[in-house]
């Protein structure tokens, strides 16, 4: 078998340098272009389609997503449904902290629903449970009997939760969830905390989407909107036909990043990246740019809810300062708006400019947002009197100081190249040309900000399809993650072991806590360790031992045969023994599926000394699909798949 010390070295070693061609790209190279810059990752049959109809065409249909369909991936969203909520149902369904502490303190009442009010009751009992061991006497060492009934106390809390969910299962399903509804705080506090996974998971099985919903927020309700979020990214990244929609709001979000475990921000996110995110991808970015300023979960992640003029009549026209400082004015919003939204770090704005856009962006707030409420101007907060930002007078306007402010900042000549520089860091190279990023910002300002027409014109640059550039670029984690499900042609049943991946990898979705948002460049993700833990997935996925994700490797060597373009050859085996020809011959075809034939004697000579260890263990006849799986893992875990 391969030692563990061999597979370490073949991913520390990072993707050989290539030869960069002289000659422009074939069009089969244009199409595999395309579908590595313009997608998550190619799917088997992928390329012989975009060659079919043509690499321009197809990337015109991209540009124009609402002539695709894509009701494949909408069917696998239906079960989410938090996808589909306002703020304000998801908050009422899945209630925070606050809201239970208002219900505790009678300011709000048990919902009629009796799945809702299941939900409260058992976030009652646990906020009871934290307040009685706030009140409780700290334990000494000496304390060992305090520490023994505690103990006592956890294991009947399991034995009830087991008792419970047998209890259940022995139920028709249909009349499974009535009878939850009927049991205590206390009793489905157990559930919620010592239920075991076997257990959970044949409960889970039996109930309808919106009652697993139920069953799920018995533990913390604000996960549930957090979790479906992260499962329809991964579902709409994976299944998608509007790839190039994906790959934009994707971008757009770490652009414009949120932090969606930031309190209210776990029950706006959704609607952040649904209604403001998508809709405006690839439209106009100063509708984008004033879409993100007045979304709650921007006003929330970065505190410009709380932002009070010092002179406005919340502050008591000057003569009361707010008593708290945090009510005082905010600069947050202010300063990234420019640094990291429109002008760019080196803009060329002050510390006096960022002071008095946030006096301008005073009274931009949230209607009560314990209760995700949405945007609104409350003039008693703004800040009176005329401002004066980057050289410009602002008249006292109210609301319209903001827009004019976000309008002056959406047309300024900086940030047509910021958001130029960063589309070609995407696209073409994590270095690009100062030629190109300059015809792209010319664009830019010529289509008043049309990010379809700057994308176009990107697609269209010889430095787009310079031979440079080809497999040049490094996926992130969820790059990678979806484009090795995309490519094997795996089935995902449930997302939660990907994004569990993606966690230890390093990009956790929407968790991004600084609003820099997730980095596109090479080295901020490449590393010997990261390489590691990138074949180690594809080799656990290939091999079956990635929870809800099926691989099926027969499935894959049939998909390569009815899709190949090549020609024969590509069935030909190369230079093996002469009892390993069969085996050679499906390594050729899975290294044309998977890597379209583009693989280094490094990884050859690992494919090579895998099969052979296992022909030695035991004849691949035996076994053919532990073969197949082990080519594709080590494929799709090769440096060669790293790049795009």
């Amino acid at each position: 078998m391969c030692t563990i010390t061999s597979l370490q070295a073949f991913a520390a070693k990072k993707p050989p340098a290539k030869k960069k061609p002289l000659a422009p790209l074939t069009q089969e190279q244009r199409a595999i272009h395309a579908l590595n810059r313009l997608t998550f990752g190619a799917r088997p049959g992928d390329l012989d389609h975009v060659l079919q109809i043509g690499v321009d065409k197809w990337i015109g249909q991209q540009l124009h997503p609402d002539s695709i369909d894509d009701s494949v991936v909408n069917a696998r969203l239906g079960p989410l449904r938090t996808l589909r909520m306002s703020p304000k149902d998801m908050v009422q369904a899945f209630p925070s902290p606050g809201m239970i502490n208002a219900l505790a303190n009678n300011k709000l009442p048990l919902p009629d629903d009796p799945a809702r009010a299941m939900v409260y009751r058992a976030q009652l009992a646990r906020l009871q449970v934290q307040n009685k061991q706030k009140a409780a006497t700290v334990m000494t060492v000496a304390d060992t009997t305090k520490a023994t009934n505690e103990d006592a106390e956890k294991e009947q809390q399991k034995q009830t939760a087991t008792a419970l969910a047998n209890d259940l299962l022995a139920l028709p399903k249909e009349q499974r969830m009535a009878t939850l509804e009927g049991y205590s705080g206390d009793q489905l506090l157990a559930l919620a905390n010592n239920l075991r996974g076997d257990l959970r998971d044949k409960l889970n099985a039996d109930f309808t989407p919106d009652q697993r919903e139920a069953f799920q927020a018995l533990g913390y309700p604000p996960s549930v909107p957090v979790g479906e979020l992260q499962a329809g990214k991964l579902l709409r990244a994976i299944y998608s036909e509007r790839q190039l929609l994906e790959v934009m709001t994707d971008f757009w979000f770490n652009h414009f990043n949120v932090f969606v475990n930031k309190d209210a921000d776990q029950h706006y996110t959704t609607s952040f990246e649904r209604d403001v995110i998508r809709p405006h991808a690839l439209g106009k970015f100063r509708d984008l740019l004033v879409a993100t300023a007045q979304s709650p979960a921007m006003l929330f992640y970065l505190d410009n809810w709380t932002s009070i003029g010092p002179n406005s009549k919340a502050a008591g026209g000057g003569k009361n300062k707010p008593s708290d400082p945090k009510r005082g004015l905010n600069e947050n919003y202010a300063r990234e708006i420019m640094e990291l939204h429109t002008l760019s770090v080196d803009g060329g704005y002050t510390q006096n400019d960022v002071t008095e856009l946030a006096k301008v962006l005073t009274g931009w707030t949230i209607d009560n947002p314990g209760q995700a409420g949405g945007f609104t101007f409350d003039s008693r907060k703004h800040e009176p009197g005329d401002k004066h930002v980057l050289g410009e007078t602002i008249h006292e306007n109210g609301q319209q100081e903001g827009l004019e402010m976000l309008d002056k900042l959406a047309h300024s000549p900086q940030t047509a190249h910021f958001i130029s520089r960063k589309l070609a860091q995407r696209f073409v190279t994590d270095d690009p040309p100062p030629a190109l990023v300059n015809r792209l910002a010319d664009r830019f300002e010529e289509t008043d900000g049309d990010i379809r027409e700057v994308l176009h014109t990107l697609f269209t640059s010889p430095e787009f399809w310079t031979p440079q550039n080809y497999h040049a670029k490094v996926k992130t984690p969820l790059e990678f993650v979806v484009s090795a499900v995309r490519a094997s042609g795996a089935d995902v049943a449930n997302p939660i072991p990907l994004m569990q991946t993606l966690g230890r990898m390093g990009e956790p979705l929407y968790q991004m806590q600084p609003p820099t948002g997730y980095s596109m460049r090479a080295d901020y993700w490449i590393n010997s360790d990261a390489l590691l833990d990138r074949l180690n997935f594809s080799l656990a996925m290939t091999n079956g031992q990635v929870g809800g994700v099926k691989f099926d490797a027969p499935k894959l060597l049939s998909l390569g045969v009815l899709t190949q373009i090549q020609p024969d050859h590509v069935l030909a085996s190369k230079d093996h023994d002469p009892e390993m020809q069969g085996a050679g011959r499906a390594m050729s075809l899975l290294e044309w599926t998977l890597l379209q034939g583009d693989v280094s004697k490094q990884t050859q000579g690992l494919l090579d000394q895998r099969l052979r260890e296992q022909q030695e263990a035991a004849p691949l006849i035996k076994d053919p699909v532990k073969g197949l799986a082990t080519i594709s893992g080590i494929l799709l875990g090769s440096p060669e798949f790293q790049r795009r």
